[in-house]
């Protein structure tokens, strides 16, 4: 991840790599969240080791596509509903019920029908949630 990057850094350097303020790394050490050494001027330092340790990022999941969404929901189609240029697909996945409005000409380039298989993938920037009862 860090390359040609010294054995250890000063406590500023290190500050900088990992993305926090020199005063947090200094918390971090006291509370032993964070391994340093001492230079012959008694000055923190923090190991390669632990910069790595600190910026390391969880890989997440691949959509197993070149599609950049990651919610994405197989089942079969249960039904079509074309009004105009756009239509309604119900789609069952598993528990869930999808249903998306497309046009009409994606519905016949799909081949979308009852009984058909497909993936719903979702991407949205907000999702609206309404308690059920009122």
């Amino acid at each position: 991840m860090l390359r040609h990057m010294p054995d250890d850094l000063s406590l500023g350097e290190a500050a900088r790599a990992i993305g926090v303020s020199a005063d947090t790394l200094r918390r971090w050490d006291r509370a032993g969240r964070l391994r340093t050494t001492r230079d012959a001027g008694n000055r923190r330092r923090v190991p390669r080791d632990e910069i790595e340790r600190l910026t390391a990022r969880p890989r997440r999941g691949d959509t197993g596509d070149a599609l950049s969404a990651r919610n994405r929901f197989a089942g079969v189609v249960r039904s079509v509903e074309v009004d105009g240029v756009m239509a309604l697909v119900e789609l069952e996945a598993g528990p869930f019920r999808v249903v998306a409005a497309v046009t009409r000409d994606a519905v016949e380039e799909l081949g979308l029908a009852p009984g058909v298989e497909a993936t719903a993938a979702v991407k949205a920037t907000s999702v609206m949630v309404e308690r059920s009862g009122r």
